[in-house]
C-alpha cells in the first residue's frame, strides 16, 4: 500500500514517515499543497494523509483539486484545528477522515486501516483499456479473452499507465516507480524504452496499441471510445 504523507511540520512528517513505513508501506511525503499535488498528479497513491494548514496551498485547497480533477484517493485529513466548522468543511469538499493534533500513533494507524480496508471494499481490482484487462490482485493480464504473458517489470510499467490513464508520465517518473530503490536515472531511461517496445509487441492487435508515445515526455495510454490507438512514431 502506498501512502502520501503531507505535513509542513519536518518532525511530524519524518515521525509518521517513519511509523508508517515500519509497517511496511510504501511512504512519499510533501511539505506544501503545490508538493503534493504534483505528486498525486504523477503517482497513484491508496490514502492521503493531510494537513490543512500548509505554506501556499492549504490542505483544503488541495482537496477540492484532487476531487475536481476525479482523483478519488481516500483523503485523512490531519490538523491543530478542531472547530466544528472545519471537519465539516473538509468531509463537504471529500475528505473520508478526520483527526486532530495532537493525536496518538495507534488512533492514526487504526483511522489508516479502516480507510484502506473500505477503499478495498469499493475499488475494482482490474484495470482496462480497450480489449486490455490487468487484474492488479491475481496479476493478469489479457487482451480479448487471450492471456498476455508479461515479465515483472513489463506488468509493473502497464500497470502504472493504466492507473495514470489520459496522462501523460515521463520516462523519468516510470523508471523511479519501476525501479525503486535501483534506480539509477543515467540507465533507466534506455530500459524504459525496451521495456515499452516489448509490451508494444505482446499488446498489438497486428496494427494499434493502447500505450501512445508522447514527445519530449514518455508515454501514456488514452482511452478513446474503448478502441486502441496507434503509436505516435
Amino acid at each position: 500500500m502506498r501512502i502520501l504523507v503531507v505535513d509542513d511540520e519536518p518532525a511530524l512528517l519524518e515521525q509518521i514517515s517513519r511509523v508508517l513505513r515500519q509497517q511496511n508501506y510504501t511512504i512519499d511525503s510533501a511539505a506544501d499543497g503545490e508538493e503534493a499535488l504534483e505528486r498525486l498528479f504523477t503517482d497513484p497513491y491508496d490514502l492521503v494523509l493531510l494537513d490543512i494548514m500548509l505554506p501556499g496551498r492549504d490542505g483544503f485547497s488541495v482537496l477540492a483539486e484532487m476531487r475536481a480533477e476525479k482523483i478519488s484517493t481516500p483523503v485523512l485529513m490531519l490538523t491543530a484545528r478542531g472547530e466544528v466548522e472545519d471537519r465539516v468543511r473538509g468531509l463537504d469538499l471529500g475528505a473520508d477522515d478526520y483527526l486532530s493534533k495532537p493525536f496518538s500513533i495507534a488512533e492514526l494507524l487504526a483511522r489508516i486501516r479502516a480507510l484502506l480496508r473500505r477503499a478495498e471494499n469499493h475499488t475494482s481490482a482490474v484495470l482496462s483499456s480497450g480489449e486490455v484487462r490487468l487484474d492488479t490482485a491475481t496479476r493478469e493480464v489479457f487482451r480479448g479473452e487471450q492471456p498476455v504473458k508479461l515479465t515483472p517489470r513489463e506488468f509493473s510499467i502497464l500497470e502504472f499507465l493504466l492507473y495514470n490513464k489520459n496522462r501523460a508520465v515521463s520516462r523519468f517518473t516510470m523508471a523511479e516507480h519501476v525501479w525503486g530503490d535501483e534506480f539509477d536515472p543515467f540507465i533507466m531511461s534506455n530500459n524504459i524504452d525496451v521495456h515499452v517496445k516489448n509490451l508494444r509487441r505482446k499488446l498489438s492487435d497486428g496494427g494499434g496499441t493502447i500505450i501512445t508515445t508522447v514527445r519530449g515526455v514518455g508515454y501514456m495510454i488514452r482511452e478513446e471510445e474503448g478502441r486502441c490507438e496507434s503509436a505516435l512514431k
